[in-house]
């Protein structure tokens, strides 16, 4: 976890994708998309039905670690309206522990925006905590510092003769995209112009590792 600043704001990073806030003991994370693989299930694509319980698991050990009292969760939770009533037993269970013992909060996305069973937790649109708006995607627009998902950002790197691909945050002065944090996620390069337009110049990539932030500036 290594301790940065985004638009005054004291934030650190997490090399699995999340962000701990310390002044609220929050933990925030983007794009679980639980129940992702049962979702291809029902189309005759068969993936390994763990997706969902190993994402909580991850966010689960993230929670202990960091002592997080609250969790926020930045849009496409799960990965359709229904994936919540799709989840299995074990998956239920470890979700309903998270909530009971932190304050809990989905914001929707894309994938889900009917979502209503918050299993525990708190259902928004979007939020706005401290004077930081969080929301799943980044509106251009606004002038305010926000959080968001939905791009999955990667970097992209070649180093001698081989690419490298890592999930980045992707920041300008004030905006902050997270990575996806489910396990069954793919992403988009950092530099794709879709990310541009959403978060405008100049921007950075930065790759959390356990003990510093690279950083790499994005062509416009």
């Amino acid at each position: 976890m290594v301790p940065f600043s985004f638009a005054g704001y004291a934030l650190a990073a997490l090399p699995q994708g999340a962000l701990f806030w310390p002044a609220r003991r929050a933990l925030l994370v983007a794009d679980l998309h639980l129940e992702k693989a049962s979702w291809f299930a029902r189309f005759g694509q068969m993936l390994p039905p763990y997706d969902s319980l190993a994402t909580l698991t991850g966010l689960d050990t993230l929670t202990r670690a960091t002592g997080a009292e609250e969790i926020w969760c930045l849009g496409d939770n799960f990965h359709d309206s229904g994936g919540a009533e799709r989840l299995p037993p074990a998956a239920q269970t470890l979700l309903g522990r998270l909530a009971a013992r932190t304050h809990f909060h989905w914001i929707t996305g894309n994938h889900d925006p009917a979502l209503t069973d918050g299993h525990g937790g708190t259902v928004l649109a979007e939020a706005v905590v401290d004077g930081l708006v969080l929301r799943h995607e980044a509106d251009p627009a606004e002038r305010r510092p926000e959080l968001s998902g939905h791009f999955h950002p990667r970097l992209r790197v070649s180093r001698r003769g081989r690419a490298i691909a890592r999930r980045c945050f992707v920041a300008t002065e004030r905006k902050l995209i997270l990575p996806a944090f489910g396990a069954l996620t793919g992403g988009l390069d950092a530099a794709h112009p879709a990310i541009a337009r959403a978060v405008g110049a100049p921007a950075e990539a930065l790759v959390a590792l356990d003990d510093r932030i690279l950083r790499f500036p994005l062509a416009a």
